[in-house]
């Protein structure tokens, strides 16, 4: 325990919701390991956590910094960007004031010795590393995902790309050949989104960013993955042929508890569980497209319509400004017919509580791989209708791999989703299938599961660095 009190790891994830939870689950194994952790939050979400990012161990404390960016989906690459520029001025200058003493604050923490950031802020892996600290990169999507942006010139050489121009990009069920170990079951429609806009001269710039970021893991020290080897153990394999060393740890959800309060930028409506307990089991659907996710009226009215014709009751997480003008009046009565139609809706809910609920029956969601892998290990049926970036890839394995859900992908209408709802609760395959697949997940995340030894490993390789370092 005196060597590793003498590790400290900054942890370091984008500072938007997903990223943070996964990466705070991450952070509190570390602490668990009896390793000191700084937890790098932007200014503007450190001020919205307020007192829940001071609750925890001891060795584990909040920092930030500057970001004056919203967070919106049409603001990602922009505010990527801007932690380029003015933010990692910022990292830089704190990381140095770290790694010189510690923070002078005489709160117990040893110098910084080690980073793990976030693999999209590749500038916060490179600025460690010309510090003299050495750096991890951690990828919080899909292994599967990250494997498509490697394989982007494999898909270009094979004629995956680019997708026919006009008429919505061809035939978007035409088999995609050149991501390695998908050729059976990958779609053009199940690639991130971002891919139906490649033409032979030009890449979404999202999609440019995010290849450009995962070429960088090649040459960092390390890769982190928060998945398990019963759910993506081919995608974990042929990525580790591009890497130094690869760390497959997940889903940490499920091995590390995180401080009460300190991985949601959203203050949960608790009371959804006691409208829960008066429901009768597998009898509600739970609804929740994230937090980034945006609909239009008219998608909302549908999901409304098709949620209300199945007869369900049914729990549904609905974002302020989420709709778009949802302060209109109509979305306003829509929500309150919902309320009068069996339905409670909430601002945002405590998921991982919600989905071991007896009385959850299946969840519609968007397929990001927090909410992917927090049904998975509860074994709840899943109805997928991805959003964007990797979601696509996400719901085409868990309708055609896992065969744990269903895939919606570019359908929002409401007999559909009535349909497939009443199949995600009614089909006792889809339900075995995703008690199978927790069976799995919770036996690789358990002691002496390939998870559990892949992060004691991990420990092992972050004190390595650290002492080699000094």
């Amino acid at each position: 325990m005196a060597a590793a009190a003498a590790v400290h790891v900054l942890v370091f994830p984008t500072p938007v919701q997903g990223h943070i939870n996964c990466m705070m689950h991450f952070a509190a194994g570390l602490v668990d390991a009896g390793l000191h952790v700084t937890f790098l939050h932007s200014d503007h979400n450190l001020r919205r956590l307020g007192g829940a990012a001071t609750a925890g161990s001891p060795r584990l404390r909040f920092l930030s910094v500057p970001d004056d960016h919203a967070r919106g989906v049409g603001d990602l690459l922009e505010l990527l960007r801007s932690f380029q520029t003015k933010g990692s001025v910022a990292y830089r200058s704190l990381l140095t004031s770290l790694v010189r003493a510690g923070d002078n604050s005489n709160d117990g923490f040893p110098p910084v010795t080690c980073v793990v950031a976030d693999g999209i802020l590749s500038f916060a892996i490179d600025a460690a590393e010309e510090i003299g600290v050495p750096a991890i990169a951690f990828r919080t999507g899909s292994a599967c995902s990250i494997l498509s942006y490697f394989s982007l010139p494999r898909m270009f050489q094979l004629g995956d790309l680019p997708f026919p121009a006009g008429g919505g990009g061809g035939d978007l069920d035409e088999p995609v050949r050149g991501v390695p170990g998908m050729e059976s079951f990958l779609r053009r429609r199940d690639l991130p989104s971002q891919f139906r806009s490649c033409t032979e001269n030009q890449i979404d710039p999202m999609l440019q960013y995010l290849i450009d970021v995962t070429a960088h893991s090649s040459s960092v020290r390390a890769l982190v993955l928060n998945t398990a080897a019963s759910m993506e153990a081919s995608a974990v394999a042929h990525i580790a042929k591009r890497m130094r060393d690869v760390f497959a740890i997940g889903p940490l959800q499920d091995m590390f508890p995180a401080p009460a309060g300190a991985a949601s930028l959203w203050r949960a409506d608790d009371a959804c569980m006691a409208w829960l307990d008066g429901k009768t089991d597998r009898s509600v659907v739970y609804v929740s497209l994230g937090s980034l996710t945006v609909i239009s009226r008219e998608q909302f009215t549908e999901f409304l319509s098709g949620l209300i014709a199945t007869g369900y009751p049914f729990l549904w997480v609905l974002r302020p400004n989420m709709v778009e003008a949802s302060k209109n009046a109509s979305v306003q009565e829509a929500i309150e017919e919902a309320r009068n139609c069996n339905g409670r809706v909430v601002e945002w809910a405590p998921q991982r509580d919600v989905l071991r609920h007896r009385a959850v029956g299946c969840f519609l969601t968007h397929a990001g791989w927090n909410s992917t892998v927090e049904a998975t290990i509860e074994g709840v049926p899943m109805m997928c209708w991805p959003f964007f970036a990797d979601q696509q890839m996400n719901s085409r394995f868990v309708g055609a791999v896992w065969k744990t859900g269903l895939d919606m992908k570019d359908v929002c209408d409401r007999a559909v989703v009535a349909k497939m709802v009443r199949e995600a609760m009614e089909s006792a395959e889809i339900r075995e299938s995703a008690r199978t697949l927790a069976r799995m997940v919770r036996q690789d995340v358990a002691d002496g599961g390939s998870s559990a030894a892949e992060f004691k490993r991990l420990v092992g390789f972050i004190k390595e660095l650290s002492t080699t370092n000094k």
